[in-house]
C-alpha cells in the first residue's frame, strides 16, 4: 500500500511542476510582449517640435500712443479786392512761392487816379475859402472895436470861418480815402506761403471785398490737429501734473513725433501749442494741436498722418515680437519655456510697438524665455525642442 502511494504523490508532484514551468514561460512571454510593445511605443514616439526661443528685449522706453490728425497751414488769407475795377493786370505764377508784400493783382488805376485829382483840387478851393473867411471875420473884429458892425455880423463871420475850415478838413479826408483806394488798385500779398491758381482773369469787373481772386497758405511751419479720447487726456494731464508740480497741461510744451502717411518711422518733430478748453459732448474728446517745422515744404495742408504723444515716464520696458503673440478669444498669451521643454502658455497686457517690438505691459519678465519663431507647432501640455536666440536691440 505504500509504494503504491509514494508512485502517486510523485505523479502528482511532476505535474505541478510542469503546471508551475508553464505559468512561467507564459508570464515570461507575456513580460516580453509587453516589453516590446513599449520599446516600439517609445521608438514610434515623434521628439519635441523645434522652434526658437529667446528672451525678451529690456531697455529703457518711453510708451508713444498713436493719434490720427491732419495737417492745417498756421495762416491762409482769401484774397479779394477792396476797391471795384477791371482787372488790368496779374503778377505771379499759379501755385508760387510768394514773399509777403509782393504784388499780386491790379485794378484799373485810372478812375481812381481821377478821384484823387478831383479831391486835391477840393483841397485846395477849401483853404482858399478858408483864407477868405479868416480875412472877413478879422474885418468883422476890428469893425466892432470901432463900433462900425454889429455883434450879429461878427457872428456870422465866425460860423463862416469855422464852416471854412471844416470844409477843407472834409476835403482833406476825403482826398486821404481817394489816396487809399488808389493804392487798393494793387493787391499784394498779405502773408508768405503758396498762393493758389488766379480765380478771376484780366479784363473782367471785380468786385469790392465780395470777388475771390485767389487763396494764399503759410508753409512753413505747419499746424498739426488732432483729438485724444477724455480718458487718454485725463492721463496726460495727471502725468504732467505729476512731473511738473502740479503746472497747467496748458502751460507745458509736450514734444511729438509725426508720421506720414508713406513713412514707416516718425520722422518730423514738433511741439504742443494748444488744448481746447472743453471736451467735444458728441465724441467725447479733446482737440489738440502741435506747431510743426516744414523746411523742405513737403507737408501741404489737409495732409493725414499720425502723432504720437508721449504716454509715459522712461522705464525699463519688456519687449518682444508680435509674430510671438497668440490670440485666445480677447486674451492675448506668449509660450513661456522651462529649462526641460516644457511648455506653459502665459496671459499678457501688450502695449505699443517700438522699434519694431511689442511692449508687455504685464504678464511676463525680462529671465523668462519664450517662443519668438514656431508657435504653430507648439502643443499645450507637451515639449518642445528650444533653439536659443538673441533678439536685437531694434528692427
Amino acid at each position: 500500500m505504500r509504494p503504491r502511494f509514494l508512485h502517486f504523490a510523485h505523479r502528482v508532484s511532476s505535474r505541478q511542476a510542469l503546471v508551475s514551468a508553464f505559468i512561467a514561460l507564459t508570464l515570461l512571454a507575456v513580460g516580453l510582449s509587453a516589453c516590446d510593445d513599449q520599446r516600439k511605443k517609445q521608438a514610434a514616439a515623434p521628439a519635441p517640435p523645434p522652434v526658437t526661443v529667446a528672451k525678451p528685449v529690456v531697455k529703457d522706453i518711453v510708451e508713444w500712443d498713436e493719434f490720427t490728425g491732419r495737417f492745417d497751414a498756421v495762416a491762409a488769407v482769401e484774397i479779394r479786392a477792396r476797391v471795384s475795377g477791371y482787372l488790368a493786370a496779374v503778377h505771379f505764377t499759379d501755385g508760387a512761392l510768394v514773399k509777403e508784400g509782393a504784388p499780386l493783382f491790379v485794378i484799373d488805376r485810372r478812375p481812381y487816379q481821377a478821384i484823387l485829382a478831383q479831391a486835391e483840387a477840393n483841397i485846395t478851393s477849401a483853404r482858399t475859402s478858408v483864407e477868405l473867411a479868416r480875412q472877413e471875420l478879422d474885418r468883422a473884429e476890428r469893425l466892432m472895436r470901432t463900433g462900425n458892425t454889429t455883434e450879429q455880423v461878427l457872428d456870422t463871420r465866425r460860423q463862416q470861418s469855422a464852416a471854412a475850415v471844416a470844409h477843407l478838413a472834409a476835403a482833406q479826408a476825403a482826398a486821404d480815402q481817394a489816396r487809399l483806394d488808389l493804392s487798393f488798385t494793387e493787391i499784394k500779398a498779405p502773408i508768405s506761403g503758396r498762393i493758389s491758381r488766379k480765380l478771376v482773369t484780366e479784363g473782367n469787373l471785380v468786385s469790392a471785398n465780395s470777388t475771390l481772386l485767389t487763396t494764399i497758405v503759410a508753409v512753413d511751419p505747419m499746424h498739426f490737429y488732432f483729438d485724444v479720447d477724455e480718458r487718454s487726456f485725463m492721463a496726460y494731464l495727471r502725468m504732467a501734473r505729476e512731473a511738473n508740480g502740479n503746472k497747467s497741461d496748458r502751460e507745458l510744451r509736450h514734444d511729438v513725433q509725426i508720421q506720414l502717411p508713406d513713412e514707416r518711422r516718425p520722422r518730423l518733430k514738433g511741439r504742443l501749442d494748444f488744448v481746447d478748453n472743453r471736451i467735444d459732448a458728441a465724441t467725447g474728446t479733446m482737440r489738440v494741436r502741435a506747431i510743426v517745422a516744414n523746411d523742405d515744404l513737403l507737408i501741404v495742408p489737409g495732409l493725414f498722418g499720425r502723432v504720437l504723444i508721449p504716454g509715459s515716464p522712461l522705464y525699463k520696458g519688456v519687449l518682444i515680437p508680435d509674430e510671438a503673440i497668440v490670440t485666445d478669444q480677447d486674451r492675448r498669451m506668449v509660450y513661456v519655456v522651462a529649462a526641460d521643454g516644457a511648455v506653459a502658455p502665459r496671459v499678457i497686457r501688450p502695449g505699443p510697438r517700438i522699434d519694431g517690438y511689442r511692449v508687455v505691459r504685464q504678464g511676463l519678465t525680462a529671465e523668462e524665455t519664450i517662443v519668438v519663431n514656431g508657435v504653430q507647432r507648439v502643443r499645450l501640455g507637451g515639449k518642445v525642442t528650444p533653439q536659443l536666440a538673441e533678439l536685437p536691440p531694434s528692427r
